[in-house]
């Protein structure tokens, strides 16, 4: 799977109307400005920190033929000053507070953050509306953006296991916009142009496409109060339009190889996965741990590796029979059905053939006898946990709240440990049944080629 791309209960009285909390944790409030821009805060008194995340509705998914990349291309912008807020002074405001500033663009989903002393939330939040209503877009920055994106993209074609996931991805899917890389493909990057930039920044960077998020050492009432008067004077915008396209069904195994220089072969393997509000997504991401070990739901925290989890029925079977030296599989809460995969290295000398073979076999004997109650109560056991490291600092635990709102919407959140401690061995079994037949796969290769041929990518 490919990573981003980036960079207590009571009433508040003032304009916003307040809900009830979206999650168990009776501390989170959420209100919502006349615009329609949705405001959620979590009050974390454990140090003097608060850390404030921007999220908006609008991912790769977004983006017609021709306009690949400019969601990633818009975030990139967005870093590039405001009409208050010169280009060489944006990182300084939160740099003076002692703290970091960050953002990403995925498939659903664009997101800005600024965790700081809470002495800085006013002017993050001065930050975060500048962004959201005065972004500048100014030729020249545009033309020097376009590089260093066309760098980025070659530089990542330059890793043979991303280069793979790109190319598998495009493959498993043949109509849905979840096939688009999140980066765009080459030649779009190359004719976009400044007035694509901002009509996309101007269609899909409206209040009431957007939630603002802030968990910290803060008063919630407070915030609402700030966020009000920074926020409250942006006018609301039409609903954007999203895409309609249901991914028809695949019928028979799909297959990529990518040939080119290099010294390592890979194997991935990828299926149709189900949504983040799917009954069957909880099973599935057991039976991903049962497979390859827990990791948890926060794309924040997925891709900055895990240690190995031995007992792991395809680590077992794999590196630890030597045909491969990394087994990883990936599934996360999306708002369309996305894909689940599985990313192996081979050993040095192990045939890629082998190496598929095996993975089919256990399979294979997954679908057949199921898993055991022994392995999913562990399986539940471990993502649990992961739940509990994946709220371990202000700056996380405000993405969880934001990445859940944003992708499966509102109250999703306070259900998540409830749902993986519902999930039964029966359940994963038939997921595994619906989800992992072999004609519903799509399989890639890359084979190293160590002649000096150009590299070489067959489809079929």
């Amino acid at each position: 799977m490919r990573p981003p791309r980036g960079q207590e209960t009571g009433l508040y009285n003032g304009p916003m109307a307040v809900s009830e909390p979206l999650i168990s944790d009776q501390r989170v409030r959420e209100a919502e400005i006349d615009n329609g821009l949705r405001v959620l805060v979590k009050p974390v008194h454990t140090a003097p920190l608060v850390s404030v995340w921007c999220w908006y509705r609008v991912g790769s998914r977004d983006e017609t033929p021709g306009r690949t990349g400019v969601s990633h291309w818009v975030e990139h912008m967005n870093f590039k000053g405001t009409t208050n807020i010169p280009r060489d002074q944006m990182k300084g405001i939160v740099e003076r507070f002692g703290g970091m500033w960050n953002g990403y663009t995925w498939i659903d989903q664009t997101t800005y953050l600024e965790t700081a002393a809470r002495e800085a939330l006013d002017q993050m939040l001065f930050i975060e509306a500048e962004r959201m209503s005065n972004g500048r877009y100014d030729p020249e920055d545009c033309e020097s953006e376009r590089t260093v994106i066309i760098s980025e993209l070659q530089g990542g074609e330059n890793d043979p296991d991303q280069l793979l996931d790109t190319e598998v991805t495009a493959t498993a899917f043949r109509a849905h916009p979840y096939r688009h890389p999140t980066i765009g493909w080459l030649e779009d990057l190359r004719t976009m142009t400044r007035d694509d930039l901002y009509g996309h920044y101007r269609q899909f960077y409206i209040p009431n496409n957007a939630t603002l998020v802030v968990v910290g050492d803060v008063d919630a009432d407070d915030v609402f109060r700030r966020a009000d008067r920074r926020f409250g004077q942006i006018p609301a915008g039409p609903e954007p339009p999203r895409p309609r396209i249901v991914e028809p069904a695949q019928v028979g195994e799909r297959r990529v190889l990518v040939q080119r220089p290099g010294t390592t072969a890979y194997l991935k393997l990828a299926w149709h996965a189900p949504a983040g509000r799917d009954p069957d997504f909880f099973p599935m991401l057991v039976l991903d741990a049962v497979l390859t070990g827990a990791k948890g739901t926060n794309l924040w925290s997925s891709f900055r590796g895990m240690p190995p989890q031995r007992r792991a029925r395809l680590y077992t079977t794999l590196v630890e029979g030597g045909l491969a030296s990394s087994i990883c599989g990936a599934l996360l809460p999306t708002a369309q059905p996305f894909l689940y995969t599985l990313s192996m290295t081979a050993m040095e000398g192990a045939p890629l053939d082998a190496l598929e073979g095996a993975v089919f076999l256990e399979l294979d004997r997954v679908i057949a006898s199921g898993v055991t109650e022994e392995e999913t109560s562990r399986a539940r056991r471990q993502l649990t946990a992961r739940i509990v490291f994946e709220n371990d600092s202000v700056t996380n635990i405000a993405h969880q709240l934001g990445y859940f709102e944003t992708v499966t919407g509102p109250g999703f959140a306070a259900t998540v440990r409830d749902r993986i401690e519902a999930v039964t061995a029966e359940q994963v079994t038939s997921v595994a049944r619906a989800v992992l037949p072999r004609n519903k796969c799509t399989v890639g290769w890359f084979k190293p080629d160590r002649s000096d041929t150009p590299a070489r990518i067959r489809a079929r």
